[in-house]
């Protein structure tokens, strides 16, 4: 507690505004009351809010790297603006008052520390080799969930078979629109991914679009649409079936359809790793209009292994206020546990708790050990990838150069056999080009390092594109996304 400190605060507050809120009710002596209990673990009072009472509020710090903030305010942000005032007040030297633990938050922490004991048991009788509690499945209610997506993948399949007929030359303005109702129709089915996948569709198809240019993505488009309704009502006809089978842990088919992964889930199936260490070697905020949420997406070496994963903190439109937005990490974060989403390439992971530690020059090397020299190799893993209409369209892979060379206008990866990987800087909105950065790197920094590199498949040359993301070398990570 001695130790918190208003940089510490602003990084726990979900956005610039929030920060600005707290720090003024600071400002204008908004805390009559403050106060805290012998041991700092805790800090409570009151605030004067719009009401005739004061809002009471609290943050619990008895866990001290996952403090817990409570407020009697209405605000669905968290922390908000009272919870982060009180901490700024506390980090700005405001003077608090000391007082005893109150009897509700000694009462929550009980249950919190009961919860926790119980998590440890079931933990340790799993460890011991001990099945782990069979989840039951309300098999009426799933039932009732799984034909309401088996309806909403036919009236998908039908509308995919109408646009093939009528073919994409002809979609008027009109046929456009009713695809836009047949999406926002397909929220009453429990399918959000499918749903996703029409509006991109959809939105390929602009105001002022050239239709020939888009035609080729369009018609891929179609194919993945087509793709996720044939085998979403394969495997869901199956679940219908066999109620108890297992969820599919080996593709995002789940996820597209509709499941929300709970933590304990991956657990159960075995999707969680211990003590892992991951170094973030890109970071990428972005919206996605087909979704209606902003992404905050980073991608992450695993240091025992090499292993590429990828973050994504969701921020749908309406609740973007509400919730953290994240940002880049350049310390190695350390977790007890790690969970991993299902997927080929590129699995979303996360982590309930991690402490940071200062990158070295080993982790540097870690990484560089991990990425793939052969650009054969690398090629073969993309396309056995991308041939997959349901799979990641855009996989991210760890390579190692041997060179950087100019190429006409551009730039090429080269590896030591003389392979070439031709670079593009158009597929990311964001890119910093290579043109501008390879001037700016040492001698050393050119030759024999590594790269993350994005890859994308042109379906009009039927060629693979890439773009580079960052340059990892002995010393340093050289971000070229912002």
């Amino acid at each position: 507690m001695t130790s918190l400190t208003e940089a510490y605060v602003d990084s726990l507050a979900p956005n610039a505004g929030a920060m600005k809120n707290g720090r003024d009710l600071v400002k204008k002596n908004s805390f009559p009351v403050l106060r805290r209990t012998e041991d700092g673990t805790l800090l409570f009072g009151e605030c004067k809010g719009s009401g005739k009472e004061p809002y009471r509020c609290s943050v619990d710090f008895v866990q001290p790297d996952s403090p817990v903030s409570r407020c009697s305010c209405p605000s669905r942000q968290f922390p908000c603006k009272h919870t982060l005032g009180l901490m700024y007040a506390y980090a700005l030297g405001k003077p608090f008052e000391q007082a005893e633990l109150p009897p509700d938050i000694a009462e929550k922490r009980d249950k919190a520390e009961k919860r926790e004991e119980k998590k440890k048991e079931t933990e340790a009788a799993v460890a011991s080799g001990a099945a782990p509690a069979k989840r039951k499945v309300n098999k009426s209610a799933l039932a009732k969930k799984i034909n309401a997506q088996l309806e909403g993948l036919q009236l998908v399949e039908k509308m995919v078979l109408q646009t093939v007929q009528g073919g994409l030359g002809s979609l008027s303005k009109k046929n456009i629109q009713l695809l836009e109702d047949q999406a926002k129709e397909l929220g009453n089915y429990y399918i959000p991914g499918v749903q996703a996948e029409l509006r991109e569709l959809i939105l390929l198809f602009g105001e002022e679009v050239n239709r020939e240019a888009i035609y080729s993505q369009a018609i891929e488009q179609l194919i993945r649409i087509h793709s996720l309704a044939k085998k979403g009502k394969a495997y869901l006809e199956r679940r219908l079936a066999e109620p108890d089978m297992p969820l599919d842990t080996e593709s995002t088919l789940e996820e597209q359809l509709g499941h929300a992964w709970q933590l304990a889930e991956l657990k159960e199936y075995g999707r969680a790793r211990q003590a892992s260490e991951l170094l973030q070697l890109s970071f990428l905020s972005y919206t996605d209009q087909a979704r209606g949420e902003y992404v905050d997406a980073g991608w992450w070496a695993d240091l025992r292994d090499g292993t590429v994963h990828a973050t994504r903190n969701l921020r749908p439109f309406r609740a973007a206020k509400q919730i953290k937005e994240e940002d880049t990490v350049h310390a190695v974060v350390q977790t007890d546990e790690l969970y991993q989403y299902p997927g080929e390439i590129n699995a979303r992971v996360r982590w309930e708790k991690g402490t940071f530690r200062e990158t070295a020059a080993h982790d540097y090397k870690a990484v560089k050990g991990a990425a793939n020299g052969s650009f054969p190799d690398v090629i073969k893993q993309v396309k056995n990838i991308i041939k997959n209409p349901l799979a990641n369209r855009n996989p991210v892979v760890l390579i190692a150069y041997h060179t950087i060379e100019k190429s006409g206008e551009g730039y090429l990866f080269r590896d030591k056999q003389g392979k070439p990987i031709p670079v593009t800087s158009d597929m990311i909105a964001t890119p910093a080009r290579l043109e501008t950065v390879v001037p700016l790197l040492q001698e050393e920094e050119l030759r024999d390092q590594a790269a993350l590199v994005m890859f994308q498949h042109d379906v009009d040359s039927g060629r693979l594109s890439a773009q580079p993301m960052s340059i990892i070398t002995d010393s340093r990570i050289i971000r070229l996304l912002y």
